[in-house]
């Protein structure tokens, strides 16, 4: 054993362990690293997280400082967006967080979700001789859904690759093939939205990409923290090969923030959405080239409620975030005090818009060649003029989307 060996060992035993949660846009990262603090407060463990989005819209650190665990102590969670953590701008910013976190904090688990565009290879080589951070898991999470719709269950993902590779491109699905690659484990998610006889399916085709890697299948982010204690130090002997072929070609990706052909668009607005209009532009237009939207909106036809829009792939959800200060103000029988009146309607008119606090603040991420079209269209969506007038005078909209609106935890 060499004195280098020895060193690395005592480190190994004083690092801080880290996971990286990574994966394709849309595949359940933040609904994943919002089940792992909620257990760790629950079980009093001392826990520190990393959000990155691409977009300058940073919709995945609000929705994890909603937490309670982070409103109890927002020093616990570092937040990097408007780049991709794998770009030497976003290896900098990580550098910076982790920094700034171990000033304040004395984690005993550090957990990082980077956005969907973001590759593995940059973030391995920058923890391989980290002195204070150990990287222990390097999860890549799967959307099952979305692999069986665009990819016939992984079956056509390696002839897609194959394709690239002939060609000299470089896409999404290079993206996708090498995070499946570098991984330490995989997880599948959405399982529940396709046969349940496909998952052995997607494992063996992602076996054939990844012979070292086990794959398990999480529903809804509940993967048991105390599992992630257990893993060893990522092996990063078995990826020296693979990081020495493809650093050349990742060289070019890291001096970018939108590598793949990728291009985010934001979408900021005062109005509603005019519900039926929202519907038929959606399913007109939604294509497996609009990787990801998300972000906060209202509809006409539910003026009272905050809600969350989350699309992936071709799949849209809605979830209740709660309801708008004003819409309370607006209820009679909001059974505030009038100190609590007081206080709110400060809140509200600091916010100054035409409908209060009301807004739309959407980011969409897709390819460069689809992703204008797309985004404008669904600014078509919003009320105009017109129809304001008609809303304000009680003029109902058709609202054809579901109901029964889930309500975030």
């Amino acid at each position: 054993m060499t004195i280098e060996s020895i060193n690395k060992s005592i480190n190994s035993k004083t690092r801080i362990p880290a996971v990286i949660i990574n994966g394709f846009l849309g595949s359940g990262k933040t609904t994943l690293l919002k089940s792992l603090l909620s257990q760790s407060k629950k079980k009093n463990i001392s826990v520190c997280a990393i959000v990155n989005d691409m977009s300058e819209l940073d919709v995945d650190g609000e929705l994890i400082k909603n937490t309670e665990i982070v409103e109890e102590n927002k020093d616990i969670l570092e937040s990097i967006n408007s780049c991709v953590l794998s770009s030497s701008k976003g290896i900098n910013k990580l550098n910076q967080s982790i920094d700034k976190i171990l000033l304040n904090q004395n984690p005993e688990l550090l957990l990082i979700e980077t956005s969907g565009s973001c590759h593995p290879m940059p973030l391995i080589e920058y923890f391989e001789n980290h002195n204070k951070i150990k990287l222990t898991g390097v999860f890549v999470l799967i959307d099952s859904l979305m692999l069986s719709h665009d990819y016939d269950y992984g079956k056509n993902l390696i002839s897609k690759m194959k394709s690239n590779l002939l060609n000299g491109n470089r896409n999404t699905v290079n993206l996708l093939v090498e995070q499946i690659m570098f991984c330490s484990h995989l997880i599948i998610t959405k399982a529940d939205r396709i046969k349940e006889e496909k998952l052995a399916d997607i494992a063996t085709y992602i076996q054939s990409i990844n012979p070292y890697v086990s794959s398990h299948s999480v529903l809804f982010g509940k993967l048991n923290i105390d599992s992630l204690f257990e893993i060893s130090e990522y092996d990063f002997y078995k990826v020296a090969q693979l990081i020495k072929e493809l650093k050349p070609t990742l060289s070019k990706d890291e001096k970018g923030d939108r590598p793949y052909n990728l291009a985010t668009r934001v979408i900021k607005d005062e109005r509603p959405f005019h519900p039926k209009r929202l519907w038929d532009i959606c399913h007109k237009y939604l294509d497996e080239k609009i990787y990801r939207s998300k972000g906060f909106f209202w509809l006409a036809s539910r003026k009272n409620h905050s809600l969350l829009w989350n699309q992936a792939a071709g799949g849209i959800s809605l979830e209740l975030i709660g309801s708008w200060r004003s819409a309370i103000l607006e209820d009679k029988n909001n059974g505030l005090s009038e100190f609590e009146k007081d206080a709110l309607k400060e809140m509200v008119e600091k916010q100054s818009g035409r409908f209060g606090d009301r807004h739309c603040d959407l980011t969409v991420i897709g390819d460069k060649t689809q992703v204008d079209r797309f985004t404008n269209n669904l600014k078509s969506c919003f009320l105009n003029d017109k129809e304001i007038k008609l809303w304000e005078d009680g003029y109902e909209f058709e609202d054809p989307w579901p109901k029964n609106v889930v309500k975030m935890i």
